[in-house]
Formats: structure tokens, C-alpha cells, sequence
């Protein structure tokens, strides 16, 4: 098994770079994808980026074909390890300098550097390492061994298939939207009665008149939760009163239990008050003193 990797390494290797490198280099998505990328960041101009982002492409479509042509000799395999190393450090300094960047690994991406990136990158270092102590062909190495070596290409395509980000919409979307069809959403409720999750009892409550009423007062995410009589009970703290005279309380809200999204309808909720600490309920005339809450200012 393990010559079986080290003879088909440079061939697959070929495979990631090739295409990655054919994205960059030749793409007119390149220019596009530059100015959402670190590098862009890191180079202060989305014009370089763009440069760069080729430049690296046009060595990966390089080291693809010397390591197709040529694979016995270290050279592709070893300018394909710095490579790799070099993709790791960029990476790093990349997600601490513009997280919420995207790598431009592929130059078709958008996504922020993730953990895909760097196991990718780290590939291509192993990947490189490998094929240049590799001896002999790969078509040599497919010829003798044609069975195992499809399955090890198919297995290496698939892991490398995993790591890209932008081909996500190719399987991972249909995937997850296979499994919605098949087991249902998980906040949907079932239709016969039984419980809904409680985040799908909140998303009822956050969209209701009641909680639109109540929101002045409110002034925590769910603290606490339980069913009685049918009834999903969702406790929050809040503050009513003005300045000096504002008091802690607690927000209690009853949600029907077995209603959810698909039920219809606006759902059915009470709301009470009670003070934190006597532990007493407050009227609802008592809170005619609040304030209304202000929205922040949007940043232009």
C-alpha cells in the first residue's frame, strides 16, 4: 500500500494542482475573487493580489506538468513541498491579520480561511514530500496494480474534493438538502402533537406581537425553560422602571408546545411579569414607564 501512494503521490498532486492552477492563472474570475482575498489585504492593492494570484497559478500549471512528465525526478516533487509550505505560512498570516478573508486558493472562492484550507495546503506539502523520494512512473505504478489504484485515486479525489470550499455546491448543498427532504427541518413541527424543539418554540415566540410588546422589557437571551400543561414555558430577564426606580424582572413567556412553523397561524402566547426580588407579579400598568429601546445606528 504504501508504494502503491508513493508511485501514484505525483499524479495526484497533478490532479490538485492542475486545477488550481488553471483557476488562477487563466480564470477571469481571478480579478473578481483578488480584492476579497487576505492577499489583498497583505499586498494593500487588489492589482497586485491579482498578479500574485496568477503568478502562483502559472507555477502550479508548472509543477503539475514536470510532475506528470517527469515524475521519478525530485525536483517537482520537491518545488511542490516549498510550495506547499509557502501556502501554509500565508495562510496563517492570513487568518490573523484579515480573518474574515478568503484565501484565493482557488481564486473561486469566497469563503473565509477555514481549517479545509490549511489541511489542503498541508496536502500539497505531504503530497510534494512524497513524490519526490517516489521512484518509478505513475503509469507504471497504475499498470501493475489498475484495481487498487483506481480505488486510491477515487479515495484521493474524494478527500481533496472535501477540502475545496467552492465545490461545496457541487455536493455538500444537494447533500444537506437530501437529508432536510428526508428527515425533515429540525425546527418543523411534526403534525401529530408531539413536542417541538425549543428553538423552534423561540423563532415563534422572537417573530409573535407578544414578544414585539414585551421587548422594551426584555434584556437577556432564554435563561431558562420547562413544560407545564402543555405549555412551553421560556423565562428571559428584564428591567422595568426608569433610572432610579428600575427594578430586575422576570420575563416569562408560554408558548403551546406541539406548535411549530409549519402549524400556521399566529402562535398563541402569554407573557407575565414577575419582580426578582419579592418574586410578586408585576401589572402591566407598571411597566407603562419604560422606555422604548433605540436601534442602533447602521455604520455607513
Amino acid at each position: 500500500m504504501l508504494s502503491l501512494t508513493t508511485g501514484l503521490a505525483p499524479l495526484v498532486l497533478a490532479g490538485l494542482l492542475g486545477w488550481t492552477g488553471a483557476v488562477k492563472a487563466l480564470s477571469r474570475s481571478t480579478a473578481q475573487q483578488a480584492p476579497k482575498t487576505a492577499l489583498a489585504r497583505m499586498l494593500r492593492s487588489s492589482e497586485r493580489a491579482t498578479k500574485v494570484l496568477r503568478a502562483t497559478g502559472a507555477a502550479e500549471l508548472l509543477i503539475a506538468a514536470g510532475l506528470l512528465a517527469i515524475p521519478a525526478n525530485p525536483l517537482p516533487g520537491a518545488a511542490a513541498a516549498v510550495l506547499g509550505a509557502g501556502f501554509l505560512a500565508y495562510l496563517g498570516y492570513g487568518r490573523a491579520m484579515a480573518p474574515e478573508s478568503s484565501c484565493g486558493c482557488s481564486a473561486s472562492e469566497d469563503t473565509p480561511i477555514t481549517w479545509r484550507a490549511f489541511a489542503r495546503a498541508a496536502a500539497v506539502l505531504v503530497g510534494g514530500a512524497t513524490a519526490a523520494v517516489a521512484q518509478g512512473s505513475w503509469w507504471s505504478t497504475l499498470s501493475d496494480r489498475p484495481a487498487a489504484g483506481a480505488a486510491l485515486l477515487a479515495a484521493a479525489a474524494a478527500v481533496l474534493v472535501a477540502l475545496s470550499a467552492d465545490l461545496d455546491r457541487w455536493w455538500l448543498l444537494p447533500l444537506r438538502r437530501t437529508r432536510l427532504r428526508v428527515f425533515g427541518h429540525p425546527l418543523l413541527g411534526t403534525g401529530d402533537g408531539s413536542r417541538v424543539p425549543v428553538a423552534a418554540s423561540v423563532e415563534l415566540l422572537e417573530s409573535s406581537l407578544a414578544w414585539q410588546a414585551a421587548a422594551p422589557v426584555v434584556r437577556s437571551a432564554l435563561l431558562d425553560h420547562w413544560e407545564e400543561g402543555g405549555w412551553r414555558i421560556l423565562q428571559y430577564s428584564g428591567v422595568y422602571g426608569d433610572q432610579e426606580n428600575a427594578r430586575p424582572v422576570a420575563v416569562v413567556f408560554a408558548v403551546d408546545a406541539t406548535v411549530g412553523r409549519d402549524s400556521g397561524g399566529d402562535p398563541l402566547v402569554r407573557v407575565s411579569y414577575v419582580d426578582a426580588d419579592s418574586g410578586e407579579a408585576v401589572a402591566v400598568d407598571e411597566l407603562g414607564s419604560v422606555p422604548s429601546r433605540k436601534a442602533l445606528p447602521m455604520a455607513g
